[in-house]
Order: C-alpha cells, then structure tokens, then sequence
C-alpha cells in the first residue's frame, strides 16, 4: 500500500470511529435516560448525542451556535496562548474575553453544552456548515480538557482535534529514501552532516534576503492572480524575525492582510524563499485567509470563520494546502528553473547546484512523515527527548540545532505536526481527483477545497468517491 492509500485509509478509518462514538447508544429508553443523568462528561465523544436532552434545552440556530463558538474560542485564548492563531470579528467579544476572563471549568461546562446543541441542531449531518462546527467545537472541548491535564495518546489527540490519524509507518521506507540520498551526495562524515553542509553552501546571504524574498513572494503572487481573483485591498507585510520554534508564519490581520515573519535564526536556504512565499502567502495561508474572510464569513455570515482556532480541523487544510500550493504554482521543473535564473543570481549563488537541489527535495519529501512517526514515539513516551532529537537528525537530515529546534516545535504544538505532511498528501488527493471529474482545472478544485468547510475524513472520502464536494 503506497503513503497515500495508507493515509487515505486511516483517515476514513477516523470517520468511521468517529460515527460509531456518535451513534445512538441500543437501549430501552427509561434506562437510557437514567443514564444521561447519572453520568458524567469524560471526554468530547462521551457527549450524548439523542433526542433526551433535546428535551431539556431550547434549540439553537446555527449562526447562535456560530457566535458562541467564537466567543468560546477567544476565551480558551486567554488560558492557551496558541490556540487563537487569527481573529478578526468584533473586537468587544475579544476585550470581553480578557476582562470577564472565565475558568478551565466553565469553559468545559460550556463546550459540552455546545457539543450537545449543535448535534441537535444539525442532526443527522444535515450541512456541511454544522458538521465542521461541530467538529470545531469538539477540539475545543478537547483541548479545554488537555489545558487541564487530562492526556490523550497521540492518535486520539489528532483524531479529535484535526479529524486525522496517520498511518503506522515502516522505518524501512525511510531507511531506503537514505540510501538514495547517500547516493546522491557521497563523502565522508555523516549523511545528515553532508546533507546539511551541501544545503548551507546554498544560503542566502543576510544582506539578499529582502530582494530574494520580494522577487520570491511576487512570482508566487503572480502565479496565483492568473487563475483567482483575490480581493483588490489584499496586502501582506513581511518580517524577518529570531528566536522561534518555526520556520516561517503568517498571521493574518483581517481585512485580507497578512504579516508574514521568517525566523533567521538558521541559515535561509534558496528553495525556502519559493516555499515560504507560496505557503504562506500565494496560494498558501494569505490567499486561504482571505476566501475564508470573503466567502464563508462575509457573504455567507458564517461568523464561526471570523476566528481560526489553530488546534482544530481547519488545520488540516490550512497546512495541506499551503504546503500543496507549491506544486500547484509551480509544476513539475517549473520552480527548480525559476530558482535556478532568477534566485541564485538575486543571491549570487553557484545555479550549477540548481538540478543537484532539486533532486535533493525530490528525496527528502519521502522523509516527510518520519516527522509525524517521531512526534508519536516522543509524545507517547516510547522514545525521550534526546532519541527524538538523534531520530531527527538522522530521518530529518539535520543539523543536531535544527533538530532541536524541530523538537522544540512538537513540544509546542504537539500532534499539528502532522497537518503540514498527512494534509498535504490529503488535499493533492482531492484536488486530483476533483479535477480528473471536473475537467482537469486543479487551480477550481483547490479553490473549493479553501472555500468548503471540510475536515480530513471529509476530504479523503471525497477524494475517493465518483462524484465532487457539495457545498
């Protein structure tokens, strides 16, 4: 089975998991209802899901719902600092979050009666609309729960917060991707070394970065408008900043504006400034952000989409897709030969070594999910934080300070990890099976999936089915 079929299997796997947790329990109504009332909430798939608390409660509308998501989510801002990654509705729900500042406890409370409400309102999955809140709205349950200490196992905290399990991977598989990069770069010392040392005579000087990056950002730009109409106001700032456990990130102000910030705490290598620009500008995360803010939040009035909770099922999108939109920008040698021509030469880098780096990459991509294996061993408490690093630098290719780093960004963010790769390999899925019905447009099937709510086990199961996604 190749890494996308396992990866197509274990996500349907979720969906299937996930259906039986929410299904109705086989018992006689008197017993069930004395069930419900004697038993208390553990985690967010224990939530009932029947017609006996329908009794209890009035019902709510989705756009009610909406809005006390969003005031939900602002409010687990204040206890995890990360899990608001972008907000731009009205800002006295945010100031009410921050001076009528509420407990874990009662957030918890709260979640739970959200959880139940919107089951009700959109029972049966009755639109596309209510089963992303409700999914929304279970992670944030979730992650209320793990603010508070309760733990999960990797693969339960993914499947809860993302919608997405990975698959169980072979090391042997990554073990035989080395062996052809060893290949590829002979000599002494060790791979991860000659890997790092071949990469690093490939960087761009300090004083290049800016011209790089402009001319960069604005070919991915330029790549995006020929197929999208982005709003005529979009903007974005760039920064280059230090001391982060990440690469590179977009923090999308609202109003179709980005700050864009690139950590030059290591060295910038010539093929990071073409990722970064697409991934997190075109069409990455800025052009992600602002169909969001223009489809499904301000013609639609979705007003759950004024606020991206960064450990939700959005995420599988958001990370799939900018990390997708390379390829999509710039097929098959395309990139390669604008690096070559242009970037090295904006860097005064030797353009001989272009074809050498692009095979490279081509390898290293078979190494992407030994990021989504380490997280688990590590997390799980299988392996400790040194092994994690060691396993780093070896399936990483890495230097032991970027591998740290790198693990220093699991201990942040824990199982999103797996968002960038398993994401990745979902929405190149959908988009090619949506353009083989659809005429072969992968630019209006990858615009879908950024203007369609769906979550992992959604869009697998989309990119296996015989008809397109329905709004």
């Amino acid at each position: 089975m190749n890494r996308l079929a396992a990866t197509l299997a274990a996500i349907l796997g979720v969906g299937a998991m996930v259906g039986a947790c929410n299904g109705e329990p086989n018992e006689a109504g008197a017993d069930k209802a004395a069930r419900l009332s004697n038993t208390s909430v553990e985690t967010a798939d224990d939530i009932p899901r029947d017609g006996y608390v329908a009794a209890q409660e009035s019902s709510a509308s989705l756009n009610s719902l909406g809005e006390a998501f969003v005031k939900l989510a602002l409010s687990v801002g204040e206890h995890v600092p990360a899990f608001v990654d972008a907000y731009h509705g009205p800002a006295e729900w945010a100031d009410a979050a921050k001076t009528e500042k509420r407990t874990l406890e009662e957030l918890e409370v709260e979640a739970q009666g959200l959880l139940i409400s919107i089951r009700r309102t959109n029972a049966g999955g009755a639109s596309v609309r209510g089963d992303m809140l409700e999914k929304q709205i279970r992670a944030a349950l979730t992650r209320i729960q793990m603010a508070q200490g309760k733990r999960f196992s990797f693969d339960e905290e993914t499947r809860l917060l993302y919608d997405a399990v990975a698959p169980q991977y072979d090391l042997a598989e990554f073990d035989a991707a080395l062996a052809e990069i060893d290949a590829l770069l002979p000599g002494e010392g060790s791979l991860s070394d000659r890997v790092d040392a071949f990469r690093n005579s490939l960087a761009v000087p300090e004083d290049k970065l800016q011209a790089v990056f402009d001319a960069a950002i604005a070919e991915c730009r330029k790549r995006t408008l020929a197929h999208y109409e982005l709003p005529e106001t979009e903007n974005f700032r760039l920064e280059f900043v230090t001391d982060k456990p990440w690469s590179g990130y977009n923090w999308y102000q609202g109003d179709y504006e980005s700050l864009i910030q690139v950590n030059t705490d290591f060295p910038i290598i010539i093929d990071r400034a073409v990722d970064l620009g697409c991934h997190e500008g075109y069409p990455g995360h800025h052009t992600w952000n602002a169909f969001i803010e223009r489809d499904l939040l301000e013609d639609k009035g979705w007003i759950e989409y004024s606020v991206y909770p960064l450990f939700s099922p959005m995420s599988v999108t958001a990370e799939g897709s900018a990390n997708y939109g390379i390829e999509l920008a710039f097929p098959g040698n395309e990139k390669i030969a604008f690096e070559r021509d242009v970037l090295f030469p904006l860097a005064g880098l030797d353009p001989d070594k272009a074809s050498t780096l692009e095979r490279l990459n081509d390898l290293r991509r078979k190494l992407s999910h030994s990021r989504n294996h380490i997280a688990r061993e590590y997390l799980d408490g299988r392996i400790s934080r040194e092994t994690a690093i060691e396993m780093s630098v070896k399936y990483r290719l890495e230097s032991r300070e970027r591998a740290e780093q790198g693990v220093r960004f699991i201990d942040t963010y824990r199982g999103y990890v797996l968002n960038y790769n398993l994401g990745r390999d979902l929405v190149e899925g959908f988009v090619e099976r949506q353009a083989e019905l659809n005429g072969g447009d992968r630019w209006a099937a990858f615009e879908t999936l950024l203007t369609t709510p769906l979550s992992a086990s959604e869009i697998a199961q989309a990119s296996t089915s015989s008809g397109g996604a329905d709004e």
